[in-house]
């Protein structure tokens, strides 16, 4: 927190919220809204929720936003013209904006590949990032932690199994990490068949039974591709290595995640399924704040149960592994063909379990590069993305 020069005291933490208007975005404001003498929003970015945006804009005061869509920058500058919110629009400037001398933290909240330039700069700009974005390490993993530790930057984890992980290493980081298993609810299909699966719609996909996301890490969830992009996130954020990683189903999504260590010994970190927890101890590490987020019962949970991974039916989570073992640009195939067909499935282009398939494909045509440069990366996106386009037009629409 920046210091109050006037008062002594430490003053509100003023965040750059990358992605204001999405699901994590507004649980950040919720939190910010709670406790307003500890955070500030410095900065809104949002990508084309133009009413949303100047919404939270003339609520919240923040000394610039910036809307990721051009044609609405008219719109939102002219609204927010008498109310001293500097305002800026295209993806430079959400790339920019987070070098501004104000901010004291960025929360990387964008959704996909999209989100990766702004967490680079602000790395550059030596700015403690708050990551939601599982993506950024998924596609440059190599990169980005190598630029964090050149910039002695700090990287704290919102998905809510990674800071479960890293609040059960607070005071362990002497000690080895034998193992990490993070948990998945199993999402909306848990326990269904290939056959059933065949068959389903997106608005079926979309009704996750205990977490509030939004529509696209929602789909990730349904199909357990979230898990897989999680268990590559963890790779680089905790320095693990791919054997060390396992994922358990845990239907009720109150244990977050757990830590082995090499005594045997396991921590296991605990609560209900909500965002707002692990944003806002990302905003406060090393301290924690009250709140008035509901508290688990254990009463209310007589009986918490762990099942294997499917990964034959699922078999996204296997495709991650297969990406993560592999190492080099794969991770970023397999980030770039998901985007691709998630799209699809949410535009009705294709049936959910042929989203596995173009993946699968994508992953065994493209080219391998053991050590990608930041423009590898960046090719390799966008060549997997046209390949994906194309084996998307080969599929038969579903009805």
């Amino acid at each position: 927190m920046n210091l109050d020069k006037n008062k002594g005291e430490q003053a509100p933490k003023r965040i750059a919220i990358m992605g204001s208007t999405g699901s994590i975005g507004t649980q950040a404001l919720d939190v910010i809204r709670d406790n307003p003498s500890h955070f500030e929003a410095e900065v809104l970015v949002a990508n084309s929720n133009a009413d949303l945006l100047i919404k939270q804009a003339l609520e919240f005061k923040p000394n610039a936003v910036v809307i990721g869509d051009e044609t609405k920058y008219q719109y939102v500058k002219d609204t927010l013209f008498t109310h001293n919110i500097k305002v800026y629009a295209g993806a430079k400037s959400i790339e920019q904006i987070v070098e501004m001398e104000t901010v004291d933290m960025v929360l990387a909240s964008i959704v996909g590949y999209a989100g990766l330039a702004s967490t680079i700069n602000a790395i550059k700009y030596k700015k403690p990032v708050a990551l939601a974005n599982k993506e950024t390490l998924v596609v440059a993993g190599d990169i980005v932690t190598k630029l964090a530790y050149e910039n002695a930057v700090n990287l704290y984890p919102v998905d809510s199994e990674h800071s479960a992980i890293f609040q059960c290493l607070v005071g362990e980081f002497q000690n080895e990490t034998e193992k990490i298993y993070l948990t998945a609810s199993g999402g909306p299909f848990r326990g269904k068949d290939k056959a059933f699966l065949s068959t389903v719609k997106k608005e079926q996909a979309l009704k996750h039974p205990n977490w509030v996301m939004g529509a696209k890490i929602t789909i990730d969830s349904a199909s357990l591709m979230n898990k897989g992009l999680e268990v590559i996130e963890a790779k680089w954020l905790f320095n693990l290595k791919p054997e060390q990683i396992d994922v358990i189903v845990h239907p009720q999504s109150i244990v977050h995640s757990i830590v082995q260590f090499t005594d045997g010994s396991m921590k296991a970190q605990m609560g209900l399924p909500d965002m707002k927890l692990p944003i806002q101890y990302a905003f406060t590490y090393p301290d924690r704040i009250k709140s008035k987020f509901p508290r688990f019962d254990f009463l209310s949970y007589p009986q918490l149960t762990f099942e294997k991974a499917d990964m034959n039916v699922f078999k996204n989570l296997g495709l991650a592994f297969d990406a993560m073992h592999k190492g080099g640009n794969m991770p970023c195939v397999l980030n770039a063909a998901n985007e691709a067909v998630v799209q699809a499935f949410l535009e009705d282009k294709i049936g959910f379990l042929q989203m596995s398939d173009v993946i699968e494909s994508c992953l065994a045509r493209m080219p391998l590069i053991k050590t990608p440069s930041l423009e590898d990366y960046m090719q390799c996106d966008k060549e997997t993305r046209i390949l994906a386009s194309e084996l998307l037009k080969k599929q038969v629409k579903i009805g």
